[in-house]
């Protein structure tokens, strides 16, 4: 026979374990939509194919490039200003795209020029 005691103790750990559950499955909804999009990565296409994989870090952060790509997470400072340090580290792009669109023909001479 359980008394109230224990079934108090039985109840709050149910509960409990119910809160933790609830916390895990709202971290992992934070988390996951934004990881799958790549909404916080730059990407840039060389205008010359690197001869092996390169790995540097460019303005703070890690960029990995592959062939002509190069990908880094965003790093808090303007688009064109990463673009022109990753252009000094790895060589000219064609294109560069941050999580709103790609720079402008405009945007990507200036990048390229200041190496």
């Amino acid at each position: 026979m359980l008394t109230a005691r224990n079934r108090s103790f039985s109840r709050n750990v149910v509960l409990a374990g119910l809160a933790l559950v609830g916390t895990v499955a709202s971290f992992s909804a934070t988390v996951s939509p934004a990881e799958a999009q790549g909404s916080n990565r730059y990407t840039a296409k060389l205008s010359t194919a690197l001869e092996s994989p390169a790995r540097k870090v460019v303005n703070g952060v890690v960029w990995n490039c592959k062939g002509d790509t190069c990908t880094g997470p965003v790093d808090g400072a303007k688009p064109l200003n990463t673009c022109a340090k990753v252009v000094k580290a790895f060589g000219a792009v064609t294109t560069f795209t941050t999580p709103k669109g790609e720079l402008s023909a405009e945007d990507l001479q200036s990048c390229n020029a200041a190496a």
